[in-house]
């Protein structure tokens, strides 16, 4: 869990652990193997809803904050997951987050930032 905790917090790529912890093919193996079992989305929940109840909220909230932001993204990402945000003039995704009121994570999604048009098939 602390070689996990340690690639996140620092942004770091799994080659790149220190020698401090067991090798980065075994730390990878065990979170792709929690990560496809839906253990680390669980425990998350589970955090989330301690965190709630220790603030003397319910543990499913009643509002929620729904953000967005446009990300560039390299050229060489596949077209199909980018797409262009004339209004920002970024070429890349869009994520969307629901927080709720405390500001714990509810949902992430990542899609590709599309242009609007009279028909599907006209350019943007």
């Amino acid at each position: 869990m602390d070689a996990i905790f340690y690639v996140v917090d620092n942004g770091i790529k799994w080659r790149a652990l220190p020698a401090d912890f067991p090798p980065w093919s075994t730390v990878y193996n065990y979170f792709a193997a929690w990560e496809k079992a839906g253990v680390t989305s669980a425990m998350l929940d589970v955090l989330r809803d301690r965190a709630r109840l220790r603030d003397g909220r319910a543990v499913n909230p009643s509002a929620g904050i729904i953000d967005s932001q446009s990300v560039k993204a390299p050229e060489t990402v596949a077209m199909p997951s980018r797409g262009y945000d004339a209004g920002k003039k970024i070429n890349g995704r869009k994520r969307h987050i629901v927080t709720d009121t405390l500001g714990l994570l509810l949902c992430v999604a990542v899609t590709p930032r599309r242009c609007r048009t009279a028909t599907p098939d006209a350019p943007c």
